[in-house]
């Protein structure tokens, strides 16, 4: 079915309903998040945050991992308690679907985080070039 062993890259599609009137706020938490990420985890390899075309208020984080330790290394950071913190204020919720194999302390981690997951394990079918 999959490895569990958390060393294979994964996608992770965050959902974001942000609040009325918070927009450009959260876009300044998401833009200093974004920064921080990009100089402290080098195993986060991409990191987009997106607008939704038909609603000015929601948006998505695409996020590619290299492997199960980068994404532990972005969610104990200081940079990314402080924007969940932000979040929080200015959102009105957060859906997190992970694309891929995990190991359990990723799984563990998000259930200790009362992370709202859906995870969507590899089959046989498909491949990785990075």
């Amino acid at each position: 079915m999959g490895n569990t062993t958390g060393e294979n890259p994964f996608i992770v599609i965050a959902r974001v309903q942000v609040k009325e009137g918070m927009v450009d706020e959260y876009l300044e938490a998401a833009d200093a998040c974004d920064k921080a990420a990009e100089a402290s985890t080098p195993g986060l390899l991409i990191h987009n945050f997106s607008a939704d075309p038909d609603d000015p208020l929601l948006f998505r984080w695409s996020e590619v991992f290299e492997n199960s330790e980068a994404w532990l290394m972005h969610a104990s950071s200081a940079y990314g308690a402080d924007y969940i913190e932000r979040h929080f204020q200015l959102a009105d919720g957060l859906s997190i679907e992970i694309y891929g194999d995990i190991s359990q302390e990723v799984a563990d981690t998000c259930d200790s985080m009362g992370l709202p997951l859906k995870h969507f394990k590899n089959t046989r079918v498909g491949y990785a070039r990075i």
